[in-house]
């Protein structure tokens, strides 16, 4: 039980955490990168940040996702437990496909060497264990009986 409420906490947190860093960069920041360029290649692979509009919607995904792990909407447990394995599945998927080195069938536009080179070894591992520590909030743990 404790192993699936650390998992649930650390995965929503880290889920809102960026979505809070994909609203700042629609915001304009270039944090932590001393430059949008910089940003763009490291982080999208191209020459330019996408427009404000994409990264406020990636945010509010990002988002979502993070209220779903987190256990919202807890009056709809199927609901949620359906979204849950949405978000876990997405984050697998993108994992996969950044491990070996697939990711331009989901960004073609995605040319950068640097930006390959993270999603290796930063990215695609971060949406492996994304996916993993949300699935395991998915279903609740099943309580003891009463006088056990």
């Amino acid at each position: 039980m404790l192993v699936r409420q650390v998992s649930a906490v650390a995965a929503s947190g880290a889920l809102f955490a960026l979505a809070g860093l994909h609203a700042a960069w629609g915001a304009g920041s270039a944090w932590p990168f001393p430059s949008r360029s910089e940003l763009a290649d490291a982080v999208i692979g191209t020459s330019e940040v996408p427009a404000p509009a994409a990264c406020f919607a990636v945010s509010g995904a990002l988002a979502a996702a993070g209220a779903l792990v987190a256990g919202w909407p807890r009056g709809q447990p199927a609901l949620r437990r359906f979204g849950v394995v949405g978000v876990a599945g997405v984050l697998a998927g993108r994992g996969g496909l950044g491990l070996s080195g697939q990711t331009r069938l989901v960004s073609p536009a995605a040319l950068s060497e640097r930006f390959s080179r993270l999603d290796r070894r930063v990215y695609s591992p971060l949406c492996l264990a994304l996916a993993g520590a949300s699935a395991l909030s998915a279903w609740p743990a099943k309580r003891a009986p009463a006088g056990a």
